[in-house]
């Protein structure tokens, strides 16, 4: 079996002189590039729209009551144990709160400091063993969209990527290197990722070794990884929360493991059925700007590692890890019946790592990309403009996207896609190739958030309807919801604080109070209020809503 550092062709970056110097700025400034492209793509304007979704506000809230509480074993959301996800976000969050106070961007702070972390682990992963990918294996992880996106979310998928992919990688450094620092290293972050998002995490990182080890003929790292004090380290890390969860909450092993595990694979328990190729374009679109060369490298990383087989029994062991981590996720998750994008978010750092180590190897053998490639990738890494310029039609007009609103952001793209394209012919080397296809990822995700951020926030969430509420509301008064979207209803309570009332489960607040609805249903709250008297005091017509007063129910 080869030695993944001797196929690297070493690093490409070699001494200057005796007193090293050389190498040491060139880690300053790959540290300086990691920063600044964490710090814009994971942090920048964090705040600049609301929570939006369901899962979100919820989330956040649930952190906030159990910071209120000083509890850090049983969620709640309501006062109510919610136990569908595990606490490892929920404690981060709180961390969160704790310093910086309660708020949306708090809130999203644990997935930008996660996603900050995995990227650092891979750059020092990669600096280790496969130098000369490192810096390009950082950034292509860290502009990649569906990472920018889920690092941007109060979510359990960033926190659960972030550890499974610094479990794999410290599973690799032990497999390469033999020193059992890393295995522990493995253990414990496979660890943090069963308290990320449950039983989930270990078990992908068991199949993806198991496959690797079959696929490279040596079944006894399966032996070797069962190793007695990583197992120890495991269990005191992972284990004494779901112990005391239990036994505070006994209906958290039916509902969690149960009913949020086992149903949601098996069944369309929660209506999130989508077709066994849905993973296919998710993952093509988490992975733009660098789809293009993803497929290059994984496609001709399978023709070589198949080819070097046949011919001397020889083999690229990292890249034959980073094709089983990057598929292994792909297909388990397309037999699952119930599937939502942020489920196979652990597969993307494998791709690009992939690729950065698939453009080292393509250097070292001073081999070029094909034009037809580039010209591909340019036009797809262009292409992000387009959709960011026409943010404010896809959310507000979206019947104009195909009309004259297209031409002039259509027109850009063009122009960008064949600037990138000349650039890369002219200059064809990794730090050309990351320059052009970052600057369109910044230049869409500013225009996203300079410019689209508004309507986000009134169109996706229900920030302003809180704050709208709260600029008439001088009583504090309890808050209900009718025939509103799940999302309205988890927003209002994370920033109106409170519970709010759902008036179709007959959860009416029996003194005075406000309620949303749909514009146009003042008669039909009156008919669920009998005797009382409702008034109209507002509407937010982005999101057709309204806003009711109601008086006490009559004694």
């Amino acid at each position: 079996m080869k030695n993944t550092r001797a196929n690297s062709g070493g690093n490409e970056r070699e001494p200057a002189g005796p007193g090293r110097s050389a190498p040491r700025i060139t880690t300053g400034l790959d540290a300086l590039l990691i920063v600044c492209a964490c710090g814009f793509f994971f942090f920048f304007g964090l705040a600049y729209f609301g929570l939006i979704g369901a899962d979100e506000p919820r989330y956040a809230q649930v952190a906030r009551e159990m910071l209120a509480r000083h509890d850090w074993i049983t969620p709640t959301l309501g006062g109510k144990p919610w136990l569908e996800k595990p606490a490892l976000y929920y404690w981060q969050a709180m961390l969160a709160y704790a310093v910086f106070g309660v708020s949306d961007w708090a809130a999203r702070l644990p997935s930008a400091f996660d996603a900050t972390c995995m990227v650092a682990a891979i750059y020092l992963f990669l600096r280790r063993f496969h130098p000369g990918a490192q810096i390009d294996g950082a950034l292509m992880t860290a502009s990649s969209a569906g990472v920018i996106g889920f690092s941007r979310a109060a979510s359990m998928d960033m926190p659960l990527t972030a550890c499974f992919t610094i479990s794999l990688l410290a599973w690799y450094a032990w497999f390469e290197s033999k020193n059992k620092a890393y295995l522990g290293t493995f253990y414990v972050f496979a660890a943090l990722g069963m308290l990320a998002k449950g039983p989930v995490a270990p078990a992908l990182a068991v199949v993806v070794i198991v496959v690797f080890a079959i696929a490279a003929g040596n079944l006894g790292l399966i032996r070797r990884t069962l190793w007695g004090p990583g197992i120890a380290l495991f269990c005191v890390v992972a284990l004494p929360w779901y112990v005391a969860v239990q036994w505070k909450a006994p209906q958290f092993f039916r509902e969690f493991i149960l009913q949020h595990n086992l149903a949601r694979f098996g069944t369309n328990l929660y209506h999130h059925k989508e077709p066994i190729w849905y993973y296919l374009p998710v993952t093509s679109l988490g992975l733009v700007p660098w789809i293009v060369l993803v497929a290059a490298a994984l496609i001709g990383t399978i023709i070589a590692w198949r080819k070097n087989r046949r011919q001397s029994g020889s083999e690229d062991t990292l890249s034959l890890f980073l094709v089983i981590w990057l598929l292994v996720p792909l297909i388990f998750f397309s037999f699952s019946q119930s599937k939502l994008p942020g489920y196979v978010l652990p597969a993307l750092p494998a791709a690009t790592v992939l690729l950065a180590c698939y453009l080292r190897a393509q250097r070292a053998a001073n081999r070029r990309l094909s034009l037809p490639l580039l010209a591909f990738h340019a036009l797809v890494s262009a292409g992000l403009i387009m959709p960011a310029l026409l943010i404010r039609y896809l959310l507000l007009q979206p019947r104009l996207v195909w009309s004259h609103a297209a031409i002039v952001p259509c027109s850009i793209a063009l122009v960008m896609a064949m600037a990138i394209a000349l650039t890369l012919l002219a200059r064809p080397n990794s730090s050309t190739l990351r320059f052009v296809t970052i600057v369109p990822v910044v230049l869409a995700v500013t225009i996203v958030l300079r410019l689209g951020a508004s309507e986000i926030d009134a169109k996706l969430s229900a920030r302003p309807v809180a704050n709208e509420i709260a600029a008439i509301d001088h009583k504090k008064l309890p808050l209900a919801v009718f025939q509103t979207s799940r999302e309205t209803e988890y927003g209002l309570a994370f920033y109106c604080n409170q519970i709010i009332g759902r008036y179709e489960f007959g959860q009416i607040p029996t003194g005075e109070h406000f309620v949303v609805a749909p514009a146009g249903s003042q008669a039909a709250v009156a008919t669920q209020v009998p005797g009382r008297h409702v008034s109209f005091v507002g509407e937010f017509a982005p999101q057709n809503l309204e806003y009711f007063w109601v008086s006490a129910a009559p004694e």
